[in-house]
């Protein structure tokens, strides 16, 4: 129960969140465009603001109302808050000098802080484990905590955990929160930076009503397919997850009305929840905007890359990511027999003025960055797109009201974030107070005996692991900083490596046991969370052999070489790997034209591996390619003209599952 009640909650999260949701965006937007204070104080404020937003919408709740003092609780932490992160603005902005401690600002006084520093410090670590305990859960802030104890008992830790001197707590604090290596560090800088402006650019964008135009334009695209429904799902989830950037937020958008539609289609009701996880989590591969993990790789890569060039390198990895989905979901429709789409999907007409809209702002942000502008000013400018276009048309104009909304959706979608950021925060400044982040990449290179296979294949499942339960951005930050440099020391190119820990992490929420986006999925479904959860990895095998592929054939990622780009090469990588998504699909379903028999798909399998991950170009690979090629094509033609597949009447089970329409109408 919650301890404030209905009326009080509303009062402090209506009105006074109202204001603060407005004083956030606001703030963002005029702060990256146009700068006015310390680098230090402008994050000091994106997340007083962020926290105080936070602890007034999600107020604690207990089941036990016996200490009326604990109803004071959240006002408490809102104050606390303000007067924590306000403390290090006055003690670092230079109009407010004549309140610092000992005329010197709080970055001059690294290692001469006052015990009110500390005192602040620490009360600042506790409020930013507690608002990310709130937003996203246990996992972070206890990962968090485990690395200050780690920083301060590291003395005592034994040798296979990287022991090191230890610190005092007050240099702990110091460290994590007082200066800018901490929680006002890179995580929190990105966020502000690049990734909150793109969350305000996509609230805006729904408001108009230029997202939903997505859905129904993808329902008109597949109306007359076979397993229409599924395919639905598959296109709106690319094109909303690149603005979300969060395969639960995008499963939960989109499958509200996606995955009835599959049940309806025929599809059973955890394949349902399957297809829509796995449609989900690679939204942020996909370009111009792919969630939050473009902008960081901008801060981390080394040597730096620009933004365009992270696009280009995403675009072929997302569009094979994607039409491997598409093929699976069309066979495997085939295979059970799903209609196409339920009569009750031809509804009113798609606005074309919410299309021309959606368009607008798309080209327009695309435009606004080949033309050099930065990201943030990019995503500026094309806000202003939007507002220019939508009062066109009554579909598309946004009354005060849809602002308000836009602006709340964008500030509640930022808490998590922020709190999130935050906390990372906390660990990458341990990171870099004990050295582990060079210690670990030391271990782990003579494990993989500078074995490429090796290291990837340890990078995936560190990621993985990391991954269940933690946003993907978070884990492509706290892996790419942890672990990002052991690629770079086998020879692996940078951008390439940055990529393949973000592919995983996002691949994380569809792995089993804790497939975030499967369980949300499942709850959408009503269906069990473990066989939804397996279903979702099922569909999303792609994404497990793909970042492999592009590692091995970095021509994958439209990367030029010493003599520019090689388009012989880039086309013969391409059709490889494209031949290759056939045969997984065809592997993965167990059917084409008729049923496939099951050593006839294991075949296709190893080819498709073959086609998939052996580099391009070296003459050997490329007879085994050839080899391949031939093998798998004269399987799905001896199959599709029914000389070389079983002819029992009862398909054998898939990779995905077998009948799978059971009880599936009953949607």
């Amino acid at each position: 129960m919650n301890v404030l009640s209905h009326e009080d909650e509303a009062t402090r999260g209506g009105r006074a969140g109202r204001v603060v949701s407005f004083a956030l965006c606001g703030f963002v937007l005029v702060e990256v465009n146009y700068p006015l204070l310390q680098p230090q104080s402008r994050l000091a404020l994106f997340g007083l603001l962020g926290l105080v937003l936070l602890f007034l919408k999600l107020p604690l709740r207990l089941e036990v109302r016996t200490f009326k003092a604990l109803r004071l609780l959240d006002s408490v932490l809102v104050m606390t808050a303000a007067f924590g992160f306000g403390y290090v603005i006055i003690q670092t902005e230079p109009d407010l000098a004549r309140f610092w401690f000992g005329n010197a600002a709080l970055g001059d006084r690294a290692g001469q802080e006052v015990a009110f520093d500390h005192v602040i410090g620490f009360l600042g670590l506790l409020l930013v484990l507690e608002a990310a305990r709130r937003a996203i859960g246990w996992t972070l802030p206890l990962l968090a905590l485990t690395f200050l104890l780690y920083a301060r008992f590291g003395n005592s830790a034994p040798d296979w955990l990287f022991p090191h001197r230890g610190y005092e707590w007050t240099r702990i604090v110091s460290q994590t929160f007082l200066h800018s290596q901490g929680v006002f560090g890179i995580a929190l800088k990105v966020m502000f930076t690049y990734v909150f402006p793109f969350v305000l650019f996509g609230s805006f964008l729904e408001a108009t009503g230029a997202t939903a135009f997505v859905v129904d334009f993808s329902q008109r695209v597949f109306r007359r397919s076979t397993g229409g429904p599924a395919k639905v799902a598959v296109l709106s989830s690319a094109m909303m997850g690149s603005l979300s950037g969060s395969a639960v937020a995008n499963t939960a958008t989109t499958g509200t009305f996606t995955i009835p539609m599959m049940r309806r289609a025929g599809f059973a009701p955890h394949l349902a929840a399957g297809v829509e996880a796995a449609a989900s989590s690679g939204g942020a591969l996909m370009p111009p905007i792919m969630g939050a993990g473009a902008y960081m790789m901008l801060e981390i890569v080394t040597p730096p890359v620009t933004y365009l060039e992270i696009l280009r390198a995403a675009l072929i990895p997302a569009i094979l990511y994607y039409l491997t989905l598409l093929l699976v979901v069309h066979l495997h429709s085939r295979r059970i027999g799903a209609v196409a789409v339920p009569d009750e999907v031809d509804g009113e007409p798609v606005s074309l003025a919410q299309g021309l809209v959606f368009a607008l702002a798309m080209v327009g942000l695309i435009g606004f960055l080949i033309a050099g502008f930065s990201p943030f000013r990019a995503v500026t400018l094309s806000l202003g797109v939007i507002l220019l276009s939508s009062p066109w048309s009554r579909r598309t104009r946004l009354r005060w009201r849809d602002v308000v909304q836009a602006v709340a959706r964008a500030a509640q979608a930022g808490m998590p974030l922020i709190a999130a950021a935050c906390c990372v925060g906390i660990i990458l400044g341990v990171v870099m107070l004990t050295g582990i982040g060079s210690k670990l990449p030391a271990a782990i290179l003579p494990l993989a005996r500078d074995n490429l296979l090796a290291a990837l294949f340890l990078l995936m499942i560190s990621t993985i692991v990391l991954g269940m339960g933690l946003p993907s951005a978070v884990c492509y930050l706290l892996m790419a900083t942890l672990v990002g440099p052991i690629l770079g020391r086998l020879g692996v190119v940078p951008l390439a490596a940055h990529l393949f820990i973000f592919y995983f992490g996002m691949m994380s929420m569809v792995t089993p046991p804790i497939a975030l986006a499967g369980y949300t999925a499942a709850a959408i479904a009503k269906a069990n969370v473990m066989r939804s959860s397996y279903a979702a990895f099922r569909f999303a095998l792609l994404g497990f052999v793909l970042p492999y592929a592009f590692v091995l054939n970095p021509s994958l990622l439209l990367l030029p070489s010493d003599d520019g780009l090689n388009v012989a090469r880039i086309g013969v990588t391409f059709v490889s790997v494209l031949l290759g998504v056939l045969f997984l699909a065809v592997s993965m379903t167990g059917y084409y034209q008729r049923c496939v028999a099951r050593g006839l798909r294991i075949i296709l399998f190893l080819a498709a591996l073959a086609l998939i991950l052996l580099p391009g170009f070296d003459m050997v690979h490329l007879a085994i390619k050839a080899g391949a090629a031939l093998v798998g094509t004269g399987i799905l033609r001896l199959n599709a003209r029914g000389d070389a597949s079983p002819r029992e009447p009862q398909c054998m089970p898939g990779l995905i599952g077998a009948q799978g329409s059971k009880g599936g109408s009953q949607g």
